[in-house]
């Protein structure tokens, strides 16, 4: 695993810079610092950033509910993101065209796509516009949209960690797990050899609470949520 959480004031490690509409901006939430998208806060306060669109194929694997799901999407459109919602349950999703709202022909905005779960073409990425696949295909998603070019990551939204699963979360880039049952805190413990102590933390976990595991990297954060993302996902929460 390669991808980087660090503190939002880093100079490195971190994805470039792209344009938005201000008013885009303005109804999700603040970017990090050169395109870096806001993961929350650490223990001490400092914001955390991770370079989730970079220019590298690049893999996420988020065990948890919708609410961390949605607001990840959510900033990846706030520093210009293409995102594409391949899912089984779109109405759960329309909170994301909602804050893209229409260009200035009425049309729906280009920039938010949902589609069904199974094989589309999609938008060519580039470091202009890079591209944000979010593949909501339950615990044991068939890996239809693998990123496959540099500017392109998928983020894999998982319900529960499943052991038939543990291919596709070992081979990720980046992990972020909400609070986990007991045994689905074995079984990561099996699938990333986490030490004893690694495993009851994700067990007690709060709401507001994620762990971001990667190569060499476990790093506990707690969500931070703006007024604008409150209004459009409601409060923190672990489940959907």
């Amino acid at each position: 695993m390669s991808t980087r959480v660090h503190d939002a004031n880093e100079a490195t490690g971190v994805a470039p810079e792209f344009v938005v509409d201000p008013e885009l901006l303005d109804v999700v939430s603040p970017s990090g610092d050169r395109g870096g998208i806001v993961l929350g806060s650490g223990l001490q306060g400092e914001p955390l950033t991770v370079s989730a669109l970079r220019s590298a194929p690049t893999r996420i694997v988020l065990v948890g509910g919708l609410y961390l799901s949605r607001q990840v999407a959510l900033r990846a459109m706030a520093v210009g993101a293409w995102v594409v919602i391949a899912t089984g349950r779109p109405t759960a999703w329309h909170v994301l065209p909602q804050a893209a709202g229409q260009q200035q022909n009425g049309q729906p905005s280009p920039l938010v796509q949902i589609r069904r779960l199974s094989p589309v073409e999609l938008p060519r990425p580039s470091e202009d516009a890079p591209l944000l696949v979010v593949h909501d295909g339950g615990p044991t998603p068939q890996d239809l949209f693998p990123p496959r070019s540099p500017w392109q990551t998928t983020i894999y939204v998982l319900p529960y960690l499943h052991p038939q699963a543990g291919a596709l979360a070992n081979a990720a880039d980046l992990v972020l797990m909400q609070r986990l049952p007991a045994g689905q805190a074995e079984l990561a413990g099996r699938i990333w050899r986490l030490p004893p102590q690694m495993m009851r933390q994700l067990t007690t976990l709060k709401d507001d609470q994620v762990v971001a595991l990667g190569r060499n990297l476990w790093r506990p954060l707690r969500l931070v949520t703006t007024p604008k993302e409150q209004q459009l996902l409601g409060p923190v929460r672990r489940g959907d």
